[in-house]
C-alpha cells in the first residue's frame, strides 16, 4: 500500500481545516516548524536544564519594582513556558511572532507555570 492511499483527498483537508479552531491551527503550524532537538514545553521539568523552541506569543517591559524585565511566552504547540531577562529595558529582534530558541534552568511559578530565567537565546527565521 502507497502512502497516497493513506492520504486525505485535498478537498476533505481543506474542510478540516475550516471546521478546526484557529488556535489548534496555529499550535499544528508551531509544532509543524519547531525542530525535534528540543524539550517539548509539556514536558519540562522544574529545576532541570532545558533548550525549549517555539514562537513568541507576548514579549512585555515590567518597570514594577527595582529593576526592569523583558518577559516573554514561548510557545511551541504543546504548552507555553515564560522567558524571564531580568535588569532589561529591551532585546532588540524580540517581538510577538519571532522564532526562538532557549536555553537555561526551568523554574516552577508559585502559579504551577514553568518560567526560564536569563535564558541564553537565539532568534531564529
Amino acid at each position: 500500500m502507497s502512502g497516497r492511499e493513506n492520504a486525505e483527498p485535498g478537498w476533505k483537508l481543506w474542510m478540516r481545516r475550516l471546521a478546526v479552531p484557529s488556535q489548534e491551527l496555529f499550535a499544528e503550524n508551531v509544532r509543524r516548524e519547531t525542530d525535534t532537538d528540543y524539550t517539548p514545553v509539556d514536558r519540562l521539568e522544574a529545576r532541570r536544564p532545558a533548550a525549549v523552541a517555539g514562537r513568541l506569543r507576548t514579549v512585555v517591559l515590567r518597570t514594577e519594582g527595582r529593576s526592569p524585565s523583558v518577559e516573554a511566552e514561548l510557545f511551541d504547540g504543546t504548552g507555553q513556558v515564560g522567558l524571564v531577562w531580568m535588569g532589561r529595558r529591551r532585546i532588540v529582534g524580540l517581538e510577538a511572532g519571532t522564532r526562538i530558541v532557549a536555553r537555561g534552568r526551568v523554574a516552577q511559578g508559585s502559579d504551577g507555570r514553568f518560567v526560564i530565567y536569563n535564558p541564553i537565546y537565539e532568534l531564529r527565521p
